[in-house]
């Protein structure tokens, strides 16, 4: 049996509906999924508490979907359960993203729980190499998708992001902590006349079956409002939820979407 340990967003549900048989939905306290029925809520401070109880309900597999801020721990509201995990947690919490989700792996890996990635159980999330839209990338556009890779490449070590825009091949925005969304909407009052490259891609190392890059019909129109040409993704490490409804945003839109294979 499987439980998807959940944050916000569609995702969760488009591995709900792949599964064979209707998985155990547990959410994070306040990062509740779409269009998901929650069975149990749990905080990072129950964590222990949550694991035992997956063990009781025969769950022995497990995949972590969906959008979370990183939480702040209440010494309050550990149970017994999981203080032994704290010094874990608090430890991963300083060593970044890709730390703070390879500790919960392990945790979750350490009770006899394997973790699934979504990819992993709907294939269809991750779209083919190509160009299913109307409109196409340019040369420049290509070129500045290439400086765009680099630049993505530079900054793994540092787990800064998963995205960045790039136009004429200059860096106009860098995906911090505060997510795609928000580097789009600091483009909406640019002082050019637009054009330019969203490009997103997992870190490199980063496990990939936890936490990889997701887009979808709301990127689609933050790329069109900060004036963007088109999107490109890393083949094989970029999901797209609900593939052709945003191909046909895309169109609406005139606006290209690239799957580009990773160079090696």
């Amino acid at each position: 049996m499987i439980a998807l340990l959940c944050g916000q967003g569609a995702l969760p549900g488009a591995i709900s509906v792949a599964l064979d048989e209707p998985p155990l939905v547990c959410a994070l306290e306040g990062f509740e999924p779409d269009d998901l029925a929650v069975d149990l809520s749990f905080r990072l401070e129950t964590m222990g508490s949550l694991i035992s109880e997956l063990k009781q309900r025969g769950i022995d597999e497990v995949c972590l979907a969906g959008s979370i801020r990183r939480p702040q721990i209440d010494p309050s509201k550990i149970d017994a359960a999981t203080l032994p995990l704290i010094p874990v947690f608090q430890k991963a919490m300083m060593a970044g993203d890709d730390g703070a989700l390879r500790a919960v792996i392990g945790v979750l890996e350490h009770a006899g729980l394997t973790v699934r990635a979504a990819h992993e159980i709907a294939p269809a999330l991750l779209p083919n190499p190509g160009c299913a839209t109307t409109m196409h990338p340019s040369a420049a556009d290509l070129e500045d998708a290439v400086r765009a890779a680099g630049i993505m490449e530079a900054l793994a070590p540092v787990d800064v992001g998963q995205a960045c825009v790039v136009y004429q091949r200059q860096a106009l925005a860098i995906e911090t902590v505060y997510g795609t969304d928000w580097m789009l909407q600091s483009l909406t009052q640019r002082p050019d006349a637009g054009g330019g490259v969203l490009f997103k891609a997992p870190k490199a190392g980063q496990d990939r079956r936890v936490d990889l890059p997701t887009i979808g019909i709301g990127t689609v129109t933050a790329a069109t409002a900060a004036g963007l040409s088109g999107i490109v993704i890393e083949a094989a490490g970029v999901i797209v939820l609900d593939h052709p409804r945003v191909i046909a945003e895309c169109d609406r839109l005139g606006l290209f979407l690239m799957v580009r294979e990773r160079s090696s």
